[in-house]
């Protein structure tokens, strides 16, 4: 579907190690860029949350301490998060 955009928009996408507010911690975070002209860009995430995923939070989204234990931590990201460089094409 193709909308007609005055100014661009971004969607966010939060996976999340469990679903207490304050607790728990980011797993992967997805932006897509949507251009006034329709072209998309995106860029994904994933975080190492430095604490446990629960198994219902795996059973949501498919995202296991495995394939995050190599991850660097949110920290590590934030700056990158906060100002992405693909945002600004």
């Amino acid at each position: 579907m193709r909308v007609k955009l005055e100014r661009p928009i971004c969607f966010f996408d939060l996976e999340t190690n469990g679903a207490k507010v304050g607790k728990d911690r980011i797993v992967e975070i997805a932006i897509l860029k949507v251009n006034t002209d329709n072209q998309e860009s995106h860029k994904v995430w994933r975080i190492n949350p430095e604490m446990e995923i629960s198994f219902q939070a795996t059973n949501v989204h498919g995202i296991t301490n495995e394939m995050v234990k190599d991850e660097p931590n949110f920290k590590h990201y934030a700056k990158e998060i906060i100002l992405p460089d693909f945002l600004d094409q």
